[in-house]
């Protein structure tokens, strides 16, 4: 729209002025009462092509973006017990996710047999529409100081059920890109994608059930490793050590195939607490949330803000109708959800508004999208749209949710007393 610099300016540079507008907008969002979220992507709305055109593309900043979601991922996954996820995932929690996903789906698969669009592109757009932006739902959650809790326990464990399932679709598709191709091979790809997931997953169990007993053994382990660490000369050894440790997860998980935001979150979990001592964990907790909050989660969602553009929308009718089948049916799905789960109707709203946000992960989908020539700009632009949008007033919407089951908690306490 505008154009102050006929010339790009220096990495360094960008990162300075994106990192200070990122700060100052998300300070500004603070003092609103709103996640500091929201003022970082308004930062890269205002910078990038949209408005001023001061930093044209995510360029480089691409790669501290995506050490922005790492950091926010380890952060939160610290702070989560395996046990928690898992209970949140046993018997009718598990139609959270099951809804949460399909109704999404099928809605993007309908709007795109509506509009005639081919087969590939039609199961792209019910993938991106389905989406849980797993990075960008942590970080709502702990702005909001709501991670730890109940509802927001099964956000999490919806957000990662969704994009579980949506990679393993993704992996089917770009395996099945080629018309020729019988249902045999078909058969094939689902089987090798199912494979893949049901190998990793073996692998988390093997480490949980590993570190469980080594829990048992604390006594013997934890002066090994005060006697390991006191060898060690480096500084911050042992927030190296966890990074390692989380690096291993995301590393094979992207060798499997799936993203390596998956790998990383169960690796933070997994990581063995008890074979520290509290000061050096709550030091390293210290430490990944001064770079992550202070650095590079204003970078990662300024970032988001760079990659939209207004002049690409052309299409008033498709964005019309993506947008209202993004934000109403995954609403609706999460609300059905935590309906068949048991819960009550202002906590089935609550996990249907925290699982809205797409953030990244679509972004991620609908960039594979475009390379791979399945959707036009036109369709990749409204995808980005729809993405910032529910990421933006998902915080806003979440936090009148949260407020509701506040009240009507408050109200039931009342009436006992």
């Amino acid at each position: 729209m505008f154009n102050i610099f006929n010339d790009q300016l220096p990495f360094i540079v960008n990162l300075l002025v994106l990192l200070l507008a990122a700060k100052l907008l998300g300070e500004l969002a603070e003092r609103f009462r709103q996640p500091s979220m929201i003022g970082e992507i308004v930062a890269g709305v205002i910078l990038g092509p949209s408005l001023l055109n001061i930093i044209p593309g995510p360029g480089e900043l691409k790669v501290i973006a995506e050490l922005g979601v790492f950091m926010l991922i380890v952060l939160a996954g610290m702070e989560i017990e395996v046990e928690s996820i898992r209970d949140s995932i046993r018997g009718r929690n598990l139609w959270i996710g099951l809804l949460g996903f399909i109704v999404p789906m099928f809605s993007g698969m309908i709007i795109g047999l509506m509009f005639n669009f081919s087969y590939t592109f039609t199961i792209f757009l019910g993938l991106c529409i389905a989406i849980t932006a797993l990075p960008v739902s942590i970080r709502i959650l702990i702005d909001l100081g709501k991670i730890n809790t109940d509802v927001g326990q099964r956000i999490i464990s919806a957000a990662i059920f969704n994009d579980i399932v949506a990679l393993l679709i993704l992996g089917i598709i770009l395996d099945f890109n080629d018309e020729t191709k019988t249902i045999r091979d078909l058969t094939l790809s689902i089987l090798y994608a199912a494979i893949k997931v049901g190998f990793f997953t073996a692998i988390l169990m093997v480490a949980y059930h590993f570190f469980k007993l080594a829990k048992r053994k604390v006594n013997i382990i934890n002066p090994l490793m005060d006697r390991f660490l006191h060898y060690l000369r480096g500084k911050e050894s042992i927030f190296a050590l966890v990074i390692l440790f989380v690096l291993i997860f995301s590393s094979f998980a992207e060798l499997l195939g799936l993203h390596f935001v998956i790998g990383a979150f169960f690796g933070a979990i997994l990581i063995p607490k008890s074979m520290f001592s509290n000061r050096d964990f709550s030091r390293v907790q210290r430490s990944i949330s001064g770079i992550t909050m202070g650095f590079l989660a204003p970078i990662f969602f300024a970032t988001m803000g760079i990659s939209f553009n207004f002049s690409a929308l052309t299409d008033g009718l498709l964005l019309v109708v993506v947008l209202f089948a993004s934000f109403f049916s995954k609403i609706f799905g999460g609300y059905l959800g935590g309906r068949m789960a048991g819960f009550n109707n202002s906590k089935s709203l609550a996990l249907g508004l925290g699982l809205n946000a797409r953030g990244i992960m679509e972004l991620v989908i609908a960039n594979i999208a475009l390379a791979k020539g399945f959707i036009d700009i036109s369709m990749f632009s409204i995808l980005v749209l729809m993405a910032s949008l529910t990421t933006i007033l998902t915080p806003f919407l979440l936090k009148n949710g949260f407020r509701l089951i506040d009240r009507e908690e408050s109200q039931s306490l009342n009436t006992y007393t």
